[in-house]
């Protein structure tokens, strides 16, 4: 008698067949993976919207040619030795090996039909988008960069929250990214902040909804904490899908959900509107 089965190695055609094709997260559907590049990874049939890389964001909203890079060689360091089951140090050379970057941030100047702005993107690849000291610096010096040249600037948050390897230290980072936009805001320039799945934590709290304009992908998961968490503190079930952009539309928590196809055209007409 058989205690155990064996784990299946998948066979080279199963490995060929499943480099063709994806399975919608929501409605199962089975989608030629060429069709889904060529809709933006976008389930052409219920009109789910799948993960996408940070580079893939910043190619589907910048001008063609347009995305100049800064501070990428920024890095964090572990400032107080943490440690579970694995040190930080650890964790951080997996993710940068991972990923090729040095962090969770990436920022940058480009063009959005032509309308300057300085741009932020969140790697959730690298430690769940997590908000550490470093990229609280970068969003810090995005902003002022963005005060020096009087121009917008648009962060497009996909995180876990605040990074709890750096203690209090990356919780700072919600104080200090908000005081930074506290002075943009008097500079009158525009600050549009774009929440994608999943946008949670201290990032919520923080920069992620201090937007002068906040969009939401569709479907987009937006909280500070987890159900669970909530309807233990509050002792009262929770209505479906109040995470959800579409439940925060509806109460106001945010301003217009938009379709990553036409999400470019919409940042091109908001900058031109609040640029004038």
């Amino acid at each position: 008698m058989a205690w155990f089965k064996k784990k299946e190695t998948p066979s080279r055609e199963q490995k060929a067949e499943d480099a063709l094709w994806s399975k919608c997260n929501a409605c199962q559907e089975i989608i030629y993976k060429k069709e889904l590049e060529r809709n933006l990874s976008v389930c052409p049939k219920c009109s789910y919207h799948f993960p996408i890389r940070a580079q893939e964001r910043l190619a589907i909203v910048a001008d063609e040619g347009s995305f100049t890079e800064f501070n990428q060689a920024l890095a964090p360091v572990d400032p107080i030795f943490f440690r579970d089951v694995k040190k930080y140090s650890d964790r951080l050379n997996e993710a940068q090996q991972k990923t090729g970057l040095k962090d969770a941030f990436i920022t940058g100047r480009c063009e959005i039909h032509k309308m300057p702005t300085m741009v932020g993107v969140f790697v959730f690849d690298f430690l769940g988008g997590s908000l550490g000291s470093v990229v609280g610096e970068k969003i810090v010096r995005m902003v002022e960069k963005a005060m020096d040249e009087k121009v917008g600037a648009i962060i497009f948050t996909s995180s876990g929250g605040a990074r709890m390897q750096e203690g209090i230290l990356s919780l700072m980072q919600m104080a200090k990214t908000s005081a930074a936009l506290s002075l943009f805001r008097k500079e009158r320039l525009p600050y549009i902040s774009v929440l994608t799945d999943p946008t949670t934590g201290g990032v919520t709290a923080s920069f992620g909804m201090l937007g002068d304009v906040i969009l939401a992908e569709p479907g987009a998961m937006i909280g500070f904490t987890g159900p669970r968490v909530i309807k233990e503190t509050i002792k009262a079930d929770l209505p479906a899908g109040f995470q959800r952009a579409e439940y925060l539309l509806k109460h106001g928590m945010i301003d217009l959900i938009v379709e990553r196809r036409k999400l470019k055209a919409t940042l091109g007409k908001l900058l031109d509107l609040l640029y004038h």
